[in-house]
């Protein structure tokens, strides 16, 4: 599992961990929607099963945002005055679209490795 992480943070194919899933080799710092290759250019692994293959992604991607908004709120609270402040809610939106990008392309990578063994 561990192992998959790190394959999963460098960018790198489920099936041969040499060609990339996305066009841009680096998915920490990117801006605007991902541009996935369709197939690995070193083994020819189909990334993209069938239609609507990364619907389930999105789950996982909202997941992910909302660990993200919790860690930030309960990391930023003791900024702030009040238990429930209002002003909180723009540095969590901040946070949240900064890590908009990055969550896609790791929902999707984490997508494509669970199901990484599944044939049509």
């Amino acid at each position: 599992m561990s192992h998959s992480i790190f394959h999963i943070l460098k960018n790198e194919c489920p099936n041969c961990h040499k060609g990339k899933v996305f066009q841009d080799s680096n998915i920490f710092f990117n801006i605007g929607f991902p541009k996935m290759n369709e197939h690995c250019s070193h083994c020819h692994y189909k990334f993209e099963k069938e239609p609507g293959y990364f619907f389930g992604a999105m789950y996982l991607n909202y997941g992910i945002t909302v660990v993200e908004g919790l860690f930030t709120y309960f990391l930023a609270r003791p900024f702030f005055s009040e238990t429930f402040d209002l002003k909180i809610f723009p540095v969590i939106a901040v946070v949240i679209l900064a890590l908009c990008s990055f969550n896609i392309r790791f929902s999707r990578l984490l997508w494509i490795y669970m199901f990484k063994n599944y044939h049509v």
